[in-house]
């Protein structure tokens, strides 16, 4: 269960922002960065997060429950678990969000890719850390 919350929590928040940051940059927005530039993005950041979290929630799940069936088979360890399910999440937002717009190309491509690659194998890592049970060991005599 603490998997399904974590990746509910985390994945929109930070799909959210690699998403925002994906199409800041690809409109040619970030080409004179400032501070002003930057509070005015963190200022739609927080103002769009909840349409974040309305939109970002159900596929956040569906990499969550990759992770948990990736979890029990008991050959994949954790570190290429958190490489497959980030490379579905990759493969899910290349494929959701990457004909959007007139550009195209591989740095569209690969843009697009990480909004699904972040939050999966941050999820995934955070899941590792602190939501698998940790074996008991076994006291000696």
């Amino acid at each position: 269960m603490k998997r399904y919350l974590i990746f509910a929590a985390l994945g929109p928040l930070l799909g959210g922002f690699c998403l925002l940051l994906t199409t800041t940059y690809q409109s040619g927005y970030l080409t004179e960065t400032n501070a002003a530039e930057v509070a005015k993005l963190f200022k739609v950041f927080f103002t769009t997060l909840q349409y974040s979290y309305l939109f970002g929630v159900l596929p956040s799940l569906m990499i969550g429950a990759v992770d948990d069936i990736l979890f029990h088979v008991k050959r994949i360890g954790a570190v290429p678990r958190m490489l497959l399910v980030g490379a579905v999440g990759f493969i899910a937002a290349e494929l959701l969000y990457g004909s959007r717009g007139q550009d195209s190309g591989v740095v569209q491509f690969i843009l697009y890719g990480l909004v699904g690659l972040i939050p999966g194998i941050a999820s995934s890592w955070l899941t590792h850390k602190y939501a698998e049970e940790q074996p008991h060991p076994v006291p000696s005599t």
